[in-house]
């Protein structure tokens, strides 16, 4: 099961989002995905409708070490995705987590009970430094964090994310190794000036094939994946028409399947089905 964390210490740059629209087409795509909402607004927890709610959540997995599959995992609408919604609204976990002898391990020692039932969790994080964030990387292979483009955003991104990142490097003499960092471009006005600057500066300064990178993949700020959430549903299944002369942006469906394959390239084939079959049903 590949395990993956969507960060950022900085709040409002669509880590909710992301992780909702891709969970959403791998689901679509044949695989089965958990979504884990560890953010205290929970804000993916009703991003999609249930067809099935369980009785207990992130806060029982994490506290209590509840790991049974019918109390903690609740159904979406979506088929193949599921989800451990978020009920810790009074933030008991970060307090509890801080004082507890594995405290930013506790994640990852649950694992072993949750991976044989599916191919990705995708946990969602909160939108600050906590040491439920630490604990959500330190239980990940890889981190997405996405990053709008701004100057004071690529700032916050050094001063928070990295910086985060490089204090978790003593969790390697424990045999536990920081995941590797992937930024997504995200919500992207290609035609503004200091946008292409920025993106140029990122892409400089994180070459490809380093532990910490920029994709190639980059998520346009466009209405439909305001229009998605609204619905409740994934946004290629709103926005799947193909790019074409007339129509020169690529759809959500492009974009979303572009990321996809480039997070999970052993996937492509399954990935590359996903069509026009996945709009709403």
């Amino acid at each position: 099961m590949h395990v993956v964390s969507v960060v950022s210490t900085k709040g409002g740059v669509g880590k909710t989002t992301v992780a909702a629209n891709l969970g959403g087409l791998l689901a679509d795509a044949g695989l089965r995905v958990l979504l884990l909402d560890l953010d205290s607004q929970p804000t993916l927890s009703s991003y999609y409708s249930l067809s099935q709610k369980a009785q207990a959540g992130a806060y029982e997995l994490i506290a209590l070490n509840l790991t049974i599959p019918e109390r903690i995992i609740s159904r979406t609408a979506v088929v193949g995705l599921d989800l451990i919604f978020s009920n810790d609204d009074q933030g008991r976990l970060s307090t509890l987590l801080l004082h507890a002898p594995d405290g930013r391990l506790r994640l990852h020692n649950l694992l072993n009970d949750l991976h044989l039932n599916y191919d990705l969790l995708l946990i969602d994080t909160q939108g600050a430094r906590s040491v439920l964030l630490e604990m959500a990387i330190l239980a990940s292979d890889l981190a997405l964090s996405p990053i709008t483009p701004e100057m004071l955003a690529a700032r916050e991104m050094r001063r928070g994310t990295l910086k985060l990142l490089s204090e978790l490097e003593p969790f390697r003499h424990l045999g536990i190794d920081p995941p590797p960092l992937r930024l997504l471009l995200n919500q992207v006005n290609v035609n503004r000036l200091d946008t292409r600057m920025i993106i140029r500066s990122l892409r400089e300064n994180f070459p490809e094939a380093t532990k910490i990178s920029v994709l190639d993949t980059v998520i346009p700020d466009r209405v439909a994946y305001l229009n998605a959430a609204s619905l409740g549903l994934p946004v290629h299944r709103i926005d799947a028409r193909p790019s074409s002369k007339r129509r020169r942006s690529q759809s959500a469906l492009e974009i979303m399947q572009a990321l996809a394959i480039e997070l999970f390239p052993e996937w492509r084939e399954a990935i590359s089905s996903v069509m026009r079959c996945a709009e709403p049903r």
